[in-house]
């Protein structure tokens, strides 16, 4: 049996033939390419999927720049065993509305911030990974009507809850809705005002009480993803509650703030990460809704005269980041990509795909 050794003078004689096809064979048959003294690195044939040969025998190997892995013919090109690399993630789902209110049923609550994951994961090459961004929950129509729940974001199969919607006033008797975050309750001259809405484990906190017992009284912020919605008292609405500072851009963001609570005189402000403040009795200044992409909850309304519609919750975000050097350039959705250091950073705000 003749042995071609890598780095040794060979005195075995071989031959290299080639055909017209591109295709080198290199003899004699039986023979071994050794290459166990080399301590270099042997290039295998590089290229995208499209550039995979047209007639290849069973064994053929090559790496496959399009998927970032190696790939051998077994009657249909497969790719070995798969390759894998750490990617870190942040998933915030869309922020809920404030809750809307009626002539004579009392003080909004502020919607409840997007609930929010970050951890990393291990993405395996050549698989996609769906997103869905969720959408911001409307405010509560004029006339006594709780928030609309924020939509949820996905990745892969981590998915964060929208807010729950605030309350539309002590008087409607409505509680601020559940979610990510809860929504806030809503407050209403005597008695007590409503309850909150529950927050999600690991995700977000539950939304603030809203106060009854003055003349003065206020709805309740929205959770956070960090802290409680703070209740409504008889000096004005409550501030939503905190969301989350994350660096995942490079960049310190703060995301999923709740929105604050109406009030008669001085309105509840958004929560840090984009909750919208509340409204007061004379609608001036009205409601303002959560920021886009940073999944804030709304502020509730605080017009109890006529009446007055709670504010929209943001929408929400997911964001990648994996390192440059596994970054496969493939995604769908027209996602924002930058760089890090040494890790690229794949932003969605709106829904698409990731093939790693």
């Amino acid at each position: 049996m003749s042995t071609i050794n890598a780095g040794t003078t060979s005195t075995t004689a071989f031959s290299v033939t080639g055909d017209t096809t591109g295709n080198i064979a290199l003899a004699p048959t039986g023979g071994i390419v050794d290459a166990g003294s080399a301590t270099g690195a042997f290039n295998p044939p590089r290229g995208t999927t499209a550039e995979r040969p047209a007639s290849p025998s069973n064994g053929a190997t090559r790496y496959n720049t399009t998927l970032n892995t190696y790939e051998v013919y077994n009657g249909s090109w497969q790719t070995l065993a798969a390759q894998a690399y750490s990617a870190s993630y942040l998933i915030v789902a869309g922020g809920a509305g404030g809750g809307g209110t009626g002539a004579g049923n009392g003080i909004a609550g502020g919607g409840g911030a997007g609930g929010l994951l970050t951890n990393t994961t291990t993405l395996n090459v050549g698989t996609t990974y769906t997103i869905t961004v969720g959408a911001g929950g409307a405010g509560g129509a004029s006339g006594s009507n709780v928030g609309v729940n924020g939509s949820n974001s996905v990745f892969n199969s981590l998915t964060a809850i929208g807010g729950g919607g605030g309350s539309p006033g002590r008087d409607a008797n409505i509680a601020g809705a559940s979610g990510g975050s809860g929504g806030g309750g809503g407050g209403g001259g005597g008695g007590s005002g409503t309850t909150p809405g529950s927050g999600t484990s690991g995700q977000g906190f539950a939304g603030g009480t809203g106060s009854g017992s003055a003349a003065n009284y206020g709805g309740a912020g929205g959770g956070g993803a960090s802290a409680v919605g703070v209740d409504g008292s008889g000096s004005g609405g409550g501030t939503g509650g905190a969301g989350t500072a994350s660096s995942i851009t490079g960049s310190s963001v703060t995301y999923a703030g709740g929105g604050g609570g109406a009030a008669v005189t001085t309105a509840g402000s958004g929560g840090a990460g984009g909750g919208g403040a509340g409204g007061n009795r004379a609608n001036s200044p009205a409601a303002v809704a959560g920021t886009a992409n940073l999944g804030g909850g709304g502020g509730g309304a605080g017009n109890d005269t006529s009446g007055s519609a709670g504010a929209a919750g943001g929408s929400g975000v997911v964001i990648l980041s994996v390192p440059t050097a596994n970054y496969s350039g493939t995604t769908s959705g027209s996602p924002t990509v930058t760089t890090s250091g040494s890790n690229t950073i794949i932003k969605f705000t709106s829904s698409g795909s990731y093939t790693a």
